[in-house]
């Protein structure tokens, strides 16, 4: 069995080949390829016989993956941020890199990161360019309304037909209605991308499995849950059956308190905001909702607010048990109960 570790960037690839005999570690093997040398790069595995390979998680990973993955005995693919040894390391190169990752793999202790499967995949890229459109259509009227506040003519109902009528009306100098003029033309071409968008959302669920299908109506029984919501939720969450528990799932969302603890000093820090920004957004804004509205949130979180002494962290707290609400609907397959 061969251990490749393997160093990817956008143009360029370098490999490392490490063979264990007797028990000792030997890299018998080093080669570059340039990412175009699709060929080459197939070529060169399959040489190889039997092997493993490693392969840090980046942004262009998956077409390297897709390329081997049916000539590989195991495919790893390394949590960055955790194997922090390349990181911190005070030699570091491509050629030292891919050697780290070898001999990690080779000793089995590659932290390893999630890879989701083809369908997740999708269902983010379609939850994060909706995303993506919604904050540009945000940007774009908050712009329009800033140039209407100069004029001291900024209306609640800008963008509404009354607004439109009104922006249309209002006396403004040549360049500011150019600038206008096109902020207008891009908002009307964002909000049919947004409505095209949500179509296709709307038909990637209905192609969804069973086992989604019952996830995407558990969630929507939850109050002030909707669609986007839900997909947000599915989509960056992945397979929620991989996590051994809610506070497993509270931590892959970066909503969990980070923590310094040195014999008896112990220091509480933030929570660590790592993984998905997205989810954390949605979930917050689920929060806030369901504080709203509902007497049972609106009290946990008056009274961590209580406790706490600071809103922020009181709808924090709120989000991390919404997050373990829906994992638990999520495993037990029931809808929500509401509080007698």
């Amino acid at each position: 069995m061969k251990f490749v570790g393997v160093d990817l960037h956008k143009h360029v690839i370098k490999l490392c080949v490490m063979a264990v005999v007797q028990g000792k570690r030997n890299v018998v093997l080093r080669k570059g390829f340039a990412c175009s040398e699709i060929a080459e790069i197939r070529t060169f595995f399959e040489a190889l016989g039997r092997f493993q390979v490693v392969v840090e998680a980046t942004a262009a990973y998956e077409w390297f993956f897709l390329l081997i993955e049916d000539i590989a005995d195991r495919l790893v693919l390394a949590h960055p941020k955790k194997l922090r040894v390349i990181a911190e390391s005070t030699r570091k190169t491509d050629k030292i890199d891919a050697e780290v990752l070898a001999t990690f793999l080779a000793l089995d202790m590659i932290p390893e990161a999630y890879r989701p499967s083809p369908r997740v995949q999708q269902h983010r890229v379609l939850v994060r360019h909706r995303h993506w459109l919604q904050g540009r259509i945000s940007a774009i009227k908050c712009k329009i309304r800033h140039k209407a506040a100069m004029y001291n003519a900024d209306i609640a109902e800008m963008f509404q037909r009354r607004g439109q009528t009104h922006l249309a009306r209002l006396a403004m100098n040549d360049a500011d209605r150019y600038e206008v003029n096109a902020l207008l033309d891009q908002l009307a071409l964002l909000t049919n991308q947004l409505s095209a968008a949500d179509r296709q959302l709307c038909g990637f669920a209905e192609s969804a499995s069973a086992s989604e299908r019952e996830a995407r109506e558990v969630l929507a029984t939850i109050p002030q849950i909707g669609p986007v919501t839900i997909d947000v939720v599915l989509s960056e969450l992945g397979d929620w059956r991989r996590f051994g528990s809610s506070k497993a799932a509270v931590a892959y969302a970066g909503l969990d308190p980070g923590v310094r603890q040195s014999a008896k000093k112990r220091l509480d820090l933030h929570i660590t905001k790592e993984g998905s920004r997205i989810l954390r957004w949605a979930l917050i804004e689920a929060a806030w909702r369901l504080v709203a509205h509902l007497r049972r949130w609106r009290s946990l979180y008056e009274g961590l607010q209580a406790n706490t002494g600071s809103k922020k962290k009181a709808i924090v707290g709120v989000v991390r048990h919404l997050l373990c609400v829906m994992f638990g609907m999520l495993q037990s397959g029931k809808g929500y109960c509401y509080a007698a």
